[in-house]
């Protein structure tokens, strides 16, 4: 029976990570994106969670955040210029129709609301149920401080990447905004591991945990 379940987590992780990876070369990512924020996720949950159920599932909410932007249309998420207002409307809705995909998936209600939550700020001025403090998941709270650290830290078409350092202050400065000051403080104390993930654009640090993430229930 064990084996079973094992070969379907297996299953399971693979098909997201698939889901994630058609997504970043819709959108002309590289770098594998989705991957990484979703490992460097994980590195903050594990301040918080021990349970490995719930670190699975906030690793795959991290992952698969943006897949109902496969709902907007290319002309859109491929725009290199500014967005008009009409645009912008519908660029917001990938939230919602993000999670009315991973909602219909059996055992994905946690990952299903990180999905939905993942715009949302601290501060109550996101989108697109504009939720404010622990109204917000608290995967969404972790995945969306490093959605900023990866953004910064990684090359854009009109800019080149800025220093790790750069990111760090930037967050410290939108905490309790933006961010929720609790995964300010956890980025703080996991911030020597995040530096070394981020300036080798590594996806897996050197910890088992991982490895329980992208291979399923741990063999004991």
């Amino acid at each position: 029976m064990n084996v079973a379940v094992d070969m379907l987590e297996q299953a399971d992780a693979a098909f997201a990570h698939a889901l994630a990876e058609a997504l970043d070369i819709r959108e002309h990512e590289t770098g594998d994106h989705s991957k990484r924020v979703a490992c460097h996720t994980l590195v903050l949950a594990r301040c918080f969670i021990n349970d490995p159920h719930r670190l699975r599932h906030i690793y795959w909410g991290a992952l698969l955040h943006d897949i109902g932007k496969i709902g907007v249309s290319d002309a859109i998420l491929l725009k290199h210029g500014k967005l008009s207002e009409d645009e912008w409307d519908e660029m917001r809705t990938h939230p919602e129709k993000g999670h009315h995909i991973v909602a219909q998936i059996p055992g994905m209600v946690e990952v299903a609301e990180i999905v939905l939550c993942h715009e949302e700020r601290f501060d109550g001025s996101g989108y697109p149920r504009g939720l404010k403090g622990e109204q917000i998941c608290l995967g969404a709270r972790l995945f969306a401080l490093i959605d900023t650290l990866d953004a910064i830290t990684s090359d854009r078409p009109y800019r080149k990447a800025a220093s790790f350092d750069t990111a760090r202050d930037e967050i410290v400065r939108m905490s309790g905004t933006q961010f929720d000051p609790l995964a300010v403080q956890a980025f703080i104390a996991e911030e020597a591991t995040l530096r070394e993930m981020v300036e080798a654009k590594c996806m897996q640090p050197h910890d088992s945990a991982i490895t329980l993430i992208n291979y399923g229930r741990s063999r004991t």
